[in-house]
């Protein structure tokens, strides 16, 4: 071989070492590293409970996922607890006070007001009570045992049969709206019996009025005699304030739901009071939810 080819053999040589070098096989360890930017990390999907409880993990920022296996679909949406109790609250003495008895009318709950005959505001506050899908009763005044004047248009035990039919008569005429009845006062007169089924009878000649004892004694037989005469009733199991007093009206109110939650269903009555209607409306979203719902008191007559 010539000299002057040797300087050229050994470039060769060189060039072929370098590229060998750079491109030689790398082997291979298995493992592949994929770095994700932060915001397309799938949002994580926790168990809170039931499936139907499962919701996705609250993010600050909409999140995409990585891949299609890995992407959160959309979770169930809970419903809402079944409604399960059911509470009447009646609201008595109506037809005095107007101005706090449109605050019960303007709660967001079904309820019913017991009107009274023969007071002020009678036909106005029953007229309102109606038209704003409330409930709307006769309040109807008996007997005391202590002595008491209940108010205009008494049943009294005193009276004879055609007397207290009369008088029942004459009391419903003055609200004509009333779906059912409630006793006002009547410690006495609702324990007799006699007087008792004459106002049932004249109860039944009225379109599916019914009737609710307001239990203001333990030897009440109103709501017993309805029932043999036929009439749709039942009794108070709650009264909510006996005292002027808001954790006292809540208290009961909260005794009212757990006797629905034991028993189905409850009859609660109040008066036209500052704070019972304040303690009904701090209690209703507590109500909903328990699942517990305002209902009319003439769903609860049997």
């Amino acid at each position: 071989m010539p000299r002057k080819s040797a300087p050229l053999l050994l470039l060769l040589f060189v060039a072929l070492g370098v590229g060998w070098l750079l491109f030689r096989p790398i082997p291979h360890s298995g493992r592949v590293v994929r770095h994700l930017p932060t915001d397309v990390i799938p949002p994580i999907t926790r168990y809170t409970g039931t499936p139907a409880a499962r919701q996705p993990a609250a993010s600050a920022a909409p999140t995409v996922s990585a891949s299609p296996t890995l992407s959160a679909s959309p979770a169930p949406r809970t419903p809402a607890p079944a409604e399960h109790a059911r509470v009447a609250l009646i609201i008595d003495d109506c037809g005095q006070w107007p101005t706090i008895e449109r605050g019960f009318l303007a709660l967001p709950i079904a309820l019913t007001l017991s009107v009274l005959p023969h007071v002020r505001y009678t036909a106005t506050i029953a007229q309102e009570a109606h038209a704003a899908g409330k409930g709307v009763m006769l309040h109807l005044p008996m007997e005391t045992l202590s002595g008491l004047d209940p108010g205009p248009g008494t049943i009294a035990t005193s009276m004879d049969d055609d007397q207290v039919a009369a008088q029942v008569e004459d009391d419903l005429d003055q609200v004509p709206l009333a779906s059912g009845v409630n006793n006002h006062e009547g410690s006495k007169a609702s324990a007799d019996a006699r007087v008792m089924r004459v106002v049932m009878q004249v109860l039944s000649r009225h379109h599916d009025l019914f009737f609710i004892d307001s239990r203001t004694s333990a030897a009440s037989v109103a709501a017993n005699v309805a029932g043999e005469s036929g009439i749709r009733a039942a009794s108070r199991a709650v009264f909510l304030d006996n005292r002027a007093d808001l954790a006292y009206t809540e208290s009961q109110l909260r005794e009212a739901a757990a006797i629905a939650t034991r028993s189905g269903s409850a009859i609660a009555i109040g008066h036209p009071r500052e704070t019972t209607l304040a303690a009904v409306r701090a209690l209703i979203p507590e109500f909903r939810a328990q699942g517990i719902a305002f209902v009319l008191a003439g769903s609860l007559a049997r």
